[in-house]
Order: C-alpha cells, then sequence, then structure tokens
C-alpha cells in the first residue's frame, strides 16, 4: 500500500482523510477498545440510490484499505473504494449538527442528508 501524505491530508489510493475527520475518529476511537478500527463503506440504499455507512470494527480483512495516522485508524474494502476513488472525507460541525462527510466527485446527485447518492 502506497500512503502519499499532504500537509493537511492523507490520501490513500484516491480517498483522502482530512485533519479535522482523522481528529474526529481519533477521538471517538479513544472511547472505544484498544484496536477498534472506523469503517467506512457503500452500501446500496438511501433516497438516492448509494448510501454511505460509518462503524467501528475491530478486525480487518486482508484486502481492507487501512489509513492510519495519529491514532485514527480508517478502513475501506475494495468494492466500496471503486464507488469512492477519488473523495474526501470530511467531519463537518455546524449549526446544523456534526457529522462526517463524503465529498464524492464520482456522485452524479445526492440527498439533503448527504450521507446518500447516485452515480
Amino acid at each position: 500500500m502506497t500512503l502519499d501524505v499532504t500537509v493537511t491530508n492523507v490520501t490513500v489510493t484516491n480517498v483522502t482523510v482530512t485533519d479535522r475527520a482523522l481528529r474526529r475518529i481519533g477521538e471517538i476511537l479513544r472511547d472505544e477498545p484498544a484496536g477498534t478500527m472506523l469503517r467506512v463503506s457503500v452500501e446500496g440504499g438511501g433516497c438516492s440510490g448509494f448510501q454511505y455507512r460509518f462503524g467501528t470494527e475491530r478486525s480487518r480483512a486482508d484486502d481492507d484499505i487501512v489509513i492510519e495516522r495519529n491514532g485514527a485508524t480508517v478502513l475501506i474494502d475494495p468494492v466500496s473504494l471503486d464507488y469512492m476513488a477519488g473523495a474526501e472525507i470530511d467531519f463537518v460541525d455546524d449549526l446544523i449538527g456534526s457529522a462526517f462527510k463524503v465529498n464524492n466527485p464520482k456522485a452524479t446527485a445526492s440527498c439533503g442528508c448527504g450521507t446518500s447518492f447516485a452515480l
């Protein structure tokens, strides 16, 4: 696995995780048992056809893409990676609330909540 590090983001196989998202992931994982990781995946469903799923997990598959930095570990399976190529995972905190947000250049449409998209 090649890990390209830029000044403010980590890029792995065309998926970028912002520093803001990495900090929040690290905060979440600190409250979990040792060895817990964040899995980001794409599933069928949602308002627009596909949706992002974020969840914690204690094991990784041999073919997972692994992004690790500053106490944060993100797992992405190869099928989800196909749907997320070129995407940026960010964390936003605004008046409406706080959440992870995936900025996906492959998405042709998305719903208002930002977790559902179409290709």
